[in-house]
């Protein structure tokens, strides 16, 4: 406990925007965020006051870490398996378990796993060789998806290949390999689901979200012209799985919406780019559920705060131009209804830098303002 507080101290292993949106719900709860950051600068270390310089893979700065948190918690998938087990074994809450993590940091793992349970997915197979790849490649047809097992996010680690030949190069890197058949997919959706050690869960409405070059660009709340029991099996297989798997904090479920029915893409077991928009468009944040989930407190309420909810990812644009200051000024001058989360991110292009909410009635509109505040905030120009 925070003496100072009397409140319990949550630690996040992770310093990132994830972890910066996790504190500033934490003030609000009166809490003390611990964060293990690896640099001074990134996002959660330049707001939080109690900062551990370390790194996720040093057991040492781990356990020295553990030792000032009542619950240790993260903001990436990262951190060992082994670690986080020998840190269950000395007496530190870990919330997810590694029993739990493992399946969102293993995509082979996590598709055995969903296989077991029943649950749609893909047709998959391991891929270990070039002969592995021809004949999974005969089996569910051309092109098919390759995916590294550990490590890949916003399309890296991941491969569309038409042939045997065009895949030669990464099935020879050494990468462990998983293929996948091609989904002939309508649309991609994700629903998330709070799940605390005592057993209750929350589950939040299903959202569409849009995917450019691999990256989440968009997430529109709720999914436009989803039929209601399409939502309500999404969000029940989002429950089943997390209490299958015994999450405890929020899981992600990605899917995607085919002709045949809903198909499990990812899980993660964190805060999730796909649940932004829950700052200011649902009743309780995805940042505050996760810290009430881990710390074993009744989950908040997730009905939507308005009718629509449009969240649009900021990507760093070219260089030069507008000062971040100036962009600020003209779309807050433009849309005051606009909200701005910046990471404190250094602008790369095609890097996640922030992003923008916007709440209203109908999807036309609120679409169209959250694009434009990201055009300003990314091109510090007009649209």
């Amino acid at each position: 406990m925070d003496s100072r507080t009397g409140l319990p101290v949550v630690g996040m292993v992770g310093a990132g925007q994830l972890a910066r949106m996790t504190h500033q719900a934490a003030i609000a709860l009166g809490q003390s965020l611990h964060v293990l950051a690896a640099h001074p600068d990134d996002g959660a270390a330049m707001v939080a006051a109690e900062v551990q310089i370390g790194e996720h893979t040093d057991l040492t700065a781990l356990r020295t870490f553990a030792k000032g948190c009542d619950v240790v918690t993260f903001d990436h998938e990262h951190v060992p398996e082994a670690h986080i087990r020998a840190l269950a074994a000395e007496g530190v809450k870990v919330f997810p378990s590694a029993d739990a993590l493992v399946f969102a940091q293993d995509k082979r793992r996590m598709r055995e796993r969903l296989t077991e349970l029943g649950a749609p997915v893909p047709r998959w197979e391991p891929v270990t060789s070039a002969a592995d790849l021809a004949a999974f490649g005969e089996r569910v047809g051309w092109p098919l998806v390759l995916k590294a097992t550990r490590g890949g996010y916003d399309g890296r680690g991941v491969w569309v290949v038409d042939s045997p030949e065009a895949a030669a190069e990464v099935v020879a890197s050494g990468t462990e390999l998983i293929g996948e058949e091609l989904v002939d997919l309508r649309r991609e959706l994700a629903v998330q689901v709070a799940r605390s050690p005592f057993g209750q869960v929350a589950v939040y409405p299903v959202v569409e979200t849009v995917q450019r070059d691999g990256i989440n660009v968009e997430v529109l709340a709720p999914a436009p012209l989803l039929p209601e029991d399409f939502a309500v099996e999404a969000q029940k297989l989002a429950i089943d799985l997390a209490t299958a798997l015994d999450v405890v904090g929020l899981l992600a479920v990605e899917l995607f919406e085919t002709p045949g029915g809903l198909v499990v893409n990812e899980l993660a077991m964190r805060p999730h780019n796909s649940g932004h928009w829950t700052i200011e468009g649902a009743r309780t944040p995805q940042f505050e559920q996760h810290l009430r989930a881990v710390l074993d407190y009744p989950l908040g309420d997730t009905a939507l705060a308005a009718p629509v909810v449009v969240m649009a990812n900021v990507l760093g644009g070219p260089a030069g131009g507008m000062s971040t200051d100036e962009r600020l000024h003209h779309l807050f001058a433009e849309d005051p209804g606009a909200r701005v989360h910046l990471y404190g991110k250094q602008s790369r292009p095609g890097r996640k830098i922030g992003h923008v909410t916007v709440l209203g009635d109908d999807l036309v509109s609120a679409r169209a303002r959250a694009a434009r505040a990201a055009w300003w905030l990314r091109e510090g120009t007009h649209p």
